[in-house]
């Protein structure tokens, strides 16, 4: 149990087919960026309670891999090492299709073994809808999710029907919401802003990938 934790965040990256090498390069990077952005990193280590992460790959049906384990950000320095391991790991797979019910089956069961926090949220990426195996919605279905909000990182490029997909079928919860990427090459800056808005509990309607509405970060 982590003493006073405020949030369990899980982070879900897409490393399906769809994904090439240099877009995995932008979005792991970028995530990577928006963590150690002065403002996410005080959100982290200044908010009232304690934040628990992990980070996991997803793809196929069974192509889900860890690459952070749950970590209480206590500091930064565990703060700082998280980032490393996310920026060191390997891509797990990239020849895979976007099986996205799966991915949320593996994420609930991570949230399983999470620690003890007042809130807790799945924080899916992808640029893409599913093409294989069961849906989001089935998995909400199927999978303890009755305590969990599930946000959206929906990245336009791939498909034209990812924004509508991700409002849809991939947001679940309390307060969920779905923040758009103009592409990869904007990935950090809607991960950045994402992060803002989970880790103070932000519920702000009509933000949804629209830059200009957006808070200022300062």
């Amino acid at each position: 149990m982590a003493e006073g934790c405020r949030l369990a965040l899980l982070l879900a990256l897409d490393v399906s087919s769809s994904v090439d090498e240099e877009e995995y390069r932008l979005q792991k990077e970028g995530l990577a960026a928006a963590l150690a952005d002065p403002d996410i990193a005080r959100s982290i280590l200044e908010g009232d309670g304690r934040v628990a992460l992990g980070v996991y790959e997803w793809s196929g049906r069974r192509q889900s891999t860890v690459v952070l384990d749950w970590t209480v950000l206590g500091d930064k320095p565990t703060l700082d090492q998280a980032i490393g391991q996310i920026l060191a790991a390997p891509r797990s797979h990239n020849r895979f299709p976007t099986a996205m019910g799966y991915a949320l089956g593996y994420g609930s069961a991570m949230l399983d073994r999470a620690p003890v926090c007042a809130r807790r949220v799945i924080d899916v990426s992808g640029d893409g809808i599913t093409n294989d195996g069961f849906r989001p919605q089935q998995a909400y279905l199927h999978f303890p999710f009755g305590d969990v909000t599930v946000n959206g990182l929906a990245v336009l490029g791939s498909d034209p029907r990812v924004v509508e997909y991700f409002r849809g079928e991939v947001a679940h919860g309390p307060g969920a919401f779905v923040e758009v990427a103009q592409g990869y090459s904007d990935f950090r800056r809607a991960m950045t802003l994402k992060l803002f808005r989970e880790l103070n509990d932000m519920i702000i309607g009509g933000l949804e990938g629209q830059a200009g509405d957006r808070p200022e970060l300062r």
